[in-house]
């Protein structure tokens, strides 16, 4: 062998027995199941410095647990005092920890009205937004004088006496594809205000009064304003039929007022 060869064959043992090359973790996209109680925190999107939100407080535990900055992408923002049984979020890490074991990690760290039911990786093209079916918001009255203390966080106090059928057949009638501008947020800046509710079921047990949105797609407090609008028509104000003329005038004007935050949940997102 010549000696140049044997030279450099050494040299190249000797730069490879130093040059001790750790591969990195595999990056991968992890999706987060998540529950929380909205009472203390100002919606799920991030907002200023110091103005506590769900997608701060866990970017921030997060960040912690995998060794790097996080941003969360949610299948959709709640608001202020709204609340979550099965919000998703996704985000990249390449983390070693196994990916079920991270919701353990979180919730060791996280407050106790924030809680990751479940962490598990999904496939690369999976977008906690535009990958979601249909999502459900379930909306929660207290129908009676004397509401529980307990509840003033998760229901919303309507103490008028309500008429639940009246309620069913004009719900009936929101189920399809409609314009919704009647029940958009006023000033909404939106290309459409065409939405699909595939189910809209209201049902009673004892005195709560249950207002289940099965949507593709809700627009800004869309859930809240039907709900208060059909509350209109539970109590006799406007008859069933009024609905129609609520759907075809587009206006924000001409339906109920908005239902507070508090009685609305996201209960899950479906995939």
């Amino acid at each position: 062998m010549p000696h140049n060869t044997a030279h450099q064959q050494c040299s190249n043992f000797q730069l490879s027995k130093h040059s001790i090359i750790i591969p990195s973790m595999t990056e991968r996209k992890i999706k987060l199941t998540i529950a929380y109680d909205g009472s203390a925190y100002r919606g799920w999107q991030r907002q200023a410095q110091g103005i506590p939100t769900v997608q701060q407080t866990i970017e921030a535990v997060l960040a912690r647990v995998v060794k790097h900055p996080v941003r969360l992408r949610a299948s959709g923002r709640t608001d202020t005092a709204v609340h979550a049984l099965g919000q998703v979020a996704n985000f990249r890490t390449n983390s070693p920890i196994p990916s079920q074991r991270l919701a353990l990690a979180l919730n060791a760290r996280l407050p106790k009205d924030i809680r990751i039911r479940r962490s598990q990786t999904v496939p690369d093209n999976f977008d906690a937004i535009a990958s979601a079916h249909s999502k459900l918001y379930r909306y929660t009255v207290f129908n009676h004088t004397d509401m529980p203390a307990q509840l003033a966080n998760y229901a919303y106090h309507f103490w008028l006496p309500c008429n639940l059928p009246a309620m069913q057949h004009a719900a009936r009638a929101l189920v399809g594809t409609h314009d919704f501008a009647s029940f958009a947020a006023a000033g909404q800046e939106r290309l459409s205000t065409v939405r699909t509710l595939l189910a809209c079921h209201i049902h009673q047990k004892y005195h709560n009064i249950y207002f289940d949105l099965e949507g593709t797609g809700f627009l800004y407090h869309m859930v809240r304003n039907i709900v208060a609008t059909l509350l209109e028509i539970g109590r006799g104000f406007w008859p069933p039929e009024r609905i129609h003329t609520i759907l075809a005038a587009a206006d924000r004007s001409v339906a109920g007022p908005m239902a507070p935050p508090q009685g609305l949940c996201l209960q899950w997102v479906k995939y």
